[in-house]
C-alpha cells in the first residue's frame, strides 16, 4: 500500500507539472502567435461532416489595428461593460445573474461570462456546462489575463468568436455579411454583428429580424454610455 501511494504521488506530481507547464507555454505562444484553430471550430467541422453538410471553416485573422474601433466598442457594450476594469471576472454581474436565474427557476437563464472568460473557453476548452469545464475556464481566464493583457484578449476574442455557420471572427463576418473589411465597419454594422453573438448560427446581420434590430438599438445605446476601451 505504501508503494502504491508513493507511485501515485509521483504520477500526480508529474501530471500537475506537465499540465501547468504545457498550458502556460501554450498561453505564452498565443500571446504572439494566432491560435490556428479552436476546439469549437473542430467540433463544428465534425458536426458538418456527420450531418453530410459541406465543410465550411471561414476565418481571417486581423490585428486589432485593422478592426474598427466601433466593433471593439460594440462587443464591450454587448458582452462585457466592465472589460477594462475587471481581472477576468465581473462578480457584480455574476451575483445579478444568480439572483435572476433563481427567480426564473429553470427557464431562460442569464449568463455573466466576461470577454476574458469567453476567450479562454473558445481558445482552450470545449462548450459544456460542467463544473470541470467551468473550473478550467477560471484557470485559463486568469492565465490569459496575466500572460496576454486586455488588448491581446480583445484581439484574440474578435478573431475566434463564432459569427455564423462555419464563420469565425469579425473579419470573416464583415466580409460574409457586409462585403467589406472589418476595419471599415460602421457603428450600426458593428452593433448588428455584436447582436448575433449569443446565437450566431441562427441570426443574420445582413437580413436582421425585428428582434435583432431591437438588440442593435440597445447595444448602440450602451455604446454611447460606456467608456471606450483604452489599451494603453
Amino acid at each position: 500500500m505504501k508503494n502504491f501511494f508513493k507511485k501515485f504521488k509521483k504520477i500526480f506530481i508529474r501530471v500537475v507539472i506537465i499540465f501547468f507547464g504545457s498550458t502556460i507555454l501554450t498561453a505564452l505562444i498565443f500571446r504572439f502567435v494566432p491560435p490556428p484553430v479552436t476546439p469549437l471550430m473542430l467540433i463544428r467541422c465534425c458536426e458538418q461532416l456527420f450531418n453530410g453538410d459541406k465543410l465550411k471553416l471561414y476565418k481571417q485573422w486581423k490585428s486589432i489595428e485593422n478592426i474598427s474601433p466601433q466593433m471593439v466598442q460594440a462587443v464591450t457594450a454587448s458582452e462585457d461593460n466592465k472589460f477594462i476594469e475587471h481581472f477576468g471576472f465581473d462578480f457584480e454581474a455574476i451575483e445579478k445573474a444568480q439572483k435572476f436565474n433563481e427567480r426564473k427557476k429553470g427557464r431562460k437563464t442569464m449568463g455573466a461570462s466576461t470577454i476574458s472568460q469567453q476567450t479562454a473557453k473558445n481558445v482552450f476548452l470545449w462548450p459544456s456546462r460542467t463544473w470541470v469545464r467551468k473550473g478550467l475556464e477560471a484557470y485559463f481566464t486568469l492565465l490569459i489575463e496575466v500572460c496576454w493583457g486586455k488588448e491581446r484578449i480583445m484581439e484574440v476574442y474578435l478573431n475566434v468568436i463564432e459569427t455564423g455557420n462555419g464563420v469565425y471572427g469579425v473579419e470573416a463576418a464583415s466580409q460574409e455579411y457586409f462585403h467589406k473589411p472589418a476595419k471599415n465597419l460602421t457603428r450600426r454594422q458593428a452593433a448588428l454583428i455584436a447582436a448575433i453573438l449569443p446565437n450566431p448560427r441562427k441570426r443574420n446581420p445582413a437580413n436582421p429580424t425585428a428582434y435583432l434590430l431591437m438588440r442593435q438599438g440597445q447595444i448602440m445605446y450602451v455604446m454611447d454610455r460606456i467608456e471606450k476601451p483604452d489599451f494603453k
